[in-house]
């Protein structure tokens, strides 16, 4: 029975698996920067016999035949890239390159997806189709490693029905999965404001236009985006974390600079928020007598799991792990440039369990002592293989 060869194949993997975590784990790469891990990944293909191609500079795509393969395609998709973090874990894989850390788990992402690979390869006469294997850079910065594999054509010649992916979950317990219909993870795009005048003396603020004091009434009156335009039934979060302007108490600086992030669960309301934003700012501005320049940094697109796609996935999760560990994921307003494969075809983000409260692993994504139970790598390899060989 496939199930249970895929259970037995990756329970025999998963060390070696598990060391090709450690190894990516100990040599992280920024965003766009992943050639070392691109060709890890490239050797780890080569030695399985599997062919591919090189996209986007550091992108990987494999692929891997089964019988009939025009039947169906599958596309299965890991990220690559790490976090300008410096690791304060204390173990035998820590992080080897300073101030670089993979605190995302994306080493576990393309460690699993190169396990299930390895099943999916070794039993290619057990299931139909054809599955595109994605090893992607450049997720955690602008514009997204996804966007560019797009552009270069990395969802045709062939075109996948279906696109799944994965992401470690520091509070899921290990050997648990989770997943959710529709609007899962939100869209994220950056905020830049510059407010300028003439600057002078702080005690002669009548000689100036004060633009700390412009920036000030600009950050409160763009919460009420948020608290009175926005349909509170919708997530939605503005939040400006950065004000850089004046270097000393008694002159009133001639720009101050604030940054931010806006975050939707709605493409139309998402859009519709930018022009407020723009609104808001330029009348502030402009009434208070200062001049501004503003960009609205367009983003990932909003995680949209298909709705069909999500009923069959789950239920076919409930087969390989048993329904009592498939639970709802809770709606994220965290981003992710998943959300752009989402837009081009159907689509399905899940979580992987990776917390043990009882070895302390339960620091969360983007902290320096981020960890995963690596017993998680068995379970995620396993579950990988399986959607690619039965949906």
């Amino acid at each position: 029975m496939l199930k249970e060869k895929i259970r037995l194949l990756a329970k025999q993997y998963a060390p070696e698996t598990i060391e090709i975590r450690r190894h990516l784990h100990a040599h992280p790469e920024l965003s766009y920067k992943e050639f070392q891990t691109s060709a890890f990944v490239q050797e780890k293909l080569k030695s399985l016999g599997i062919p591919f191609e090189i996209k986007a500079t550091t992108g990987v795509i494999g692929i891997i035949q089964g019988k009939n393969p025009e039947k169906r395609v599958i596309a299965l998709r890991a990220d690559m890239d790490a976090l300008p973090i410096k690791e304060e874990n204390v173990v035998p894989y820590k992080s080897l390159n300073e101030g670089i850390m993979h605190a995302c788990g994306h080493d576990a992402h393309t460690s699993i997806l190169l396990g299930a690979s390895k099943i999916l390869k070794e039993l290619k006469s057990e299931w139909e189709g054809t599955i595109k294997l994605i090893f992607q850079p450049g997720e955690e910065k602008n514009p997204g490693g996804a966007s560019l594999l797009i552009q270069e054509g990395v969802l045709h010649n062939p075109r996948p029905q279906a696109i799944f992916g994965l992401h470690v979950h520091p509070g899921l317990e290990t050997g648990k999965f989770s997943f959710r219909a529709g609007p899962s993870m939100a869209s994220a795009d950056e905020i830049y404001i510059t407010v300028r005048s003439k600057g002078g003396h702080a005690a002669t603020p009548h000689l100036t236009v004060d633009t700390v004091l412009v920036a000030s009434h600009i950050v409160v009156a763009l919460q009420q985006v948020i608290s009175r335009n926005k349909n509170p039934f919708s997530p939605s979060v503005l939040t400006i974390s950065s004000i850089q302007g004046g270097y000393t108490t008694n002159v009133i600086p001639s720009e101050v600079k604030l940054m931010g992030t806006f975050r939707a669960m709605d493409e139309t309301w998402r859009f519709q928020a930018h022009g407020l934003i723009q609104q808001i700012c330029r009348g502030i501005a402009q009434g208070m007598g200062a001049e501004i320049d503003i960009l609205v940094d367009v983003g990932y697109p909003v995680v949209n799991n298909d709705e069909k796609l999500y009923h069959l996935v789950r239920g076919k999760a409930g087969e390989f792990a048993g329904n009592e560990n498939i639970l709802e994921t809770e709606v994220r307003m965290g981003s992710e440039d998943f959300g752009y494969y989402t837009k081009e075809i159907p689509g399905c983000f899940y979580r992987l369990g990776v917390m043990n409260v009882a070895r302390g692993i339960t620091s969360g994504v983007h902290t320096p002592t981020f960890n995963i139970d690596e017993s998680a790598i068995e379970k995620g390899m396993g579950m990988m293989a399986w959607i690619g060989a039965c949906i």
